[in-house]
């Protein structure tokens, strides 16, 4: 590892640009985000390819996708709780004060989680069968309960990783360092298809477990060496009675039990998902991440980018400035993720040929994907701007109110799964709309609960933004969906690739001209940053340097941003 931080000292200077606005930074994310997504989206097309010839490798593709939940649903659980339990804003805290008290605290959040982490994973890697058998319904065979259970317990061990470079992540992005943090999922996704390729003739299924044991070592071996040349050095402190310690852990409970019930609803999904059969689980999975597409673009980047900015404004005399600063990112959201929803609405089938369309791909599978895909893409935009409220409280150091959010939403969510599944017998389907009702009345009390604690949804500032957004994205559709029909059935021949290829850019890049339209007819000042991205693209190396930027209230002079 030393000999990383060395290679990394010669050449990583442009790993160390520090972003000093949430444009800036949220530009470094969200590029990092794409080539992630492009890479991740290729592994899932390679698992595809590898593992999709025979109804027994679909079994065994969709044995390993129900893997991953439990050492996933502890890494959130223990990993998640404690991060996102504002461990930023705390370190943030206390490095303005004395930096090295800031890296004796990490040290000692990260001794304990993990600790607790390593524990529950040894509980979880002795029982992972009987937990493997509670948590699949009747269609999940005994062959797929054996895959399932080896390949848990081997992702366990994946979790370790991704632990401590979740730290280093938190570390970071507290010190407004994206571009390390951005770059990691990129070598995850490697590590997976490396693993993938090479191992499949040798191990079967299992390559892909062992290629996410690599993937987790790279992922965490990417951000080590700025993290160590920033000053940070482990040391096994367990004391509990720091001060910044007991605060977050005082604040962890909720945060657990809010990252427990969202886990139960995962869990819930697997189980309703297998139950259904027909490759039920793997349809949802699809079919999520590409509704995640347009979040990770846009909602995760921005949301990132802000938790420093709004922590640093959260105290009480600068509550004007958190309140302009959040509903300038919550505009800007919704800005990219309408039009994102409306393309993936309507080029459903397009979408899912071409990323998960290789010649073992079932056309009834790519349908039915498509369908999911409809349905959850209606429900983009809220899950986006939820990935900032989740944050915006955070700063604000109240993790009760999330909890409590997240508790009524998976309340409804289940309950409209149990009907869908076993009342209406609307199956996969059903899932989709489960997920698309429970996001937004997650988001609808957010943003209720919100207002009611800073006051600051203005209907000038907030409201009226999103309604002119809104319109444009739905004329979007409406001209989106007449060419893509036409083009389809008159121009283009879909059973070739090149003509997909050609009909999907064709027709999104008209939608794409149509919502600019109206967002200018509109005046949607949005429209500004827009603008400010695609210059920041021709000077990347700009965009990732210090920036003198002023964060401004977005109703008025944008043109500075």
């Amino acid at each position: 590892m030393i000999s990383l931080v060395k290679i990394f000292n010669n050449n990583g200077k442009w790993l160390e640009k520090k972003q000093n606005s949430i444009l800036s930074a949220a530009l470094v994310i969200t590029l990092a985000n794409i080539f992630s997504s492009i890479f991740g989206l290729w592994r899932e097309r390679v698992l595809i390819n590898q593992f999709f010839s025979t109804d027994s490798s679909q079994r065994a593709y969709e044995a390993f996708q129900v893997a991953f939940q439990i050492p996933d649903m502890l890494f959130q659980l223990i990993i998640m709780g404690a991060l996102a339990a504002s461990f930023i804003p705390l370190f943030t805290e206390l490095k303005k004060k004395d930096e090295s008290q800031a890296f004796r605290f990490t040290s000692i959040v990260m001794n304990w989680v993990l600790l607790i982490f390593i524990i529950l994973s040894l509980l979880a890697f002795v029982f992972a069968e009987p937990i493997t058998l509670l948590r699949t319904g009747k269609e999940f065979t005994p062959e797929q309960v054996e895959i399932a259970v080896k390949l848990t317990r081997l992702m366990l061990f994946a979790q370790i990783f991704f632990a401590i470079s979740n730290f280093l992540t938190g570390v970071l992005q507290a010190y407004q360092r994206f571009v390390a943090p951005a770059l990691a999922p990129i070598f995850y996704n490697l590590g997976i298809m490396l693993g993938t390729v090479f191992l499949a003739h040798y191990f079967g299924i299992y390559a892909a477990g062992l290629g996410v044991l690599l993937g987790a070592f790279l992922h965490m071996a990417i951000q080590f060496p700025l993290v160590w040349k920033m000053g940070f050095r482990f040391h096994f402190d367990f004391n509990l009675g720091f001060p910044s310690v007991k605060k977050l852990f005082t604040l962890m409970p909720p945060r657990f039990l809010t990252v427990g019930v969202t886990e139960f609803q995962n869990l819930a999904m697997g189980f309703f998902a297998t139950t259904i059969g027909d490759l039920s689980f793997v349809v949802v999975k699809l079919a999520s991440r590409l509704m995640t597409l347009p979040i990770r673009f846009f909602g995760v980047p921005i949301s990132q980018a802000s938790l420093s900015f709004l922590s640093e404004e959260s105290a009480w005399q600068n509550r004007e400035k958190f309140n302009r600063l959040l509903l300038q990112s919550l505009n800007q959201i919704a800005f990219f993720a309408m039009p994102a929803s409306i393309l993936l609405l309507i080029l459903r089938v397009p979408i899912v040929r071409l990323i998960f369309g290789t010649y073992n791909f079932p056309w009834k599978t790519t349908v039915l994907t498509g369908k999911v895909v409809a349905i959850i893409a209606i429900s983009i935009t809220a899950q986006a701007m939820v990935q900032l409220l989740v944050r915006a409280f955070h700063a604000l150091k109240d993790t009760k109110t999330p909890f409590i959010i997240t508790l009524l939403t998976v309340a409804a969510y289940l309950t409209v799964s149990y009907l869908s599944v076993y009342v209406f017998s609307f199956g996969v389907l059903g899932l989709g709309v489960a997920i698309s009702l429970a996001a937004f009345l997650e988001l609808a009390l957010f943003l209720f609960l919100l207002n009611r604690k800073i006051s600051c949804f203005s209907f000038q500032d907030f409201w009226l933004p999103q309604l002119k957004m809104l319109a444009a994205s739905f004329l979007m559709a409406v001209f989106l969906y007449l060419p893509f029909k036409i083009l389809d059935e008159v121009v283009f021949d879909t059973s070739r690739t090149i003509d997909l290829i050609a009909l999907t850019i064709s027709t999104a890049s008209v939608a794409t001209l149509v919502y600019i339209y109206f967002s200018v007819l509109f005046d949607v000042k949005e429209l500004v940053y827009f603008r400010n991205i695609f210059k920041k693209f021709g000077k990347w190396q700009e965009a990732i340097e210090d920036s003198s930027e002023v964060l401004l209230d977005s109703s008025s002079n944008n043109d500075e941003l």
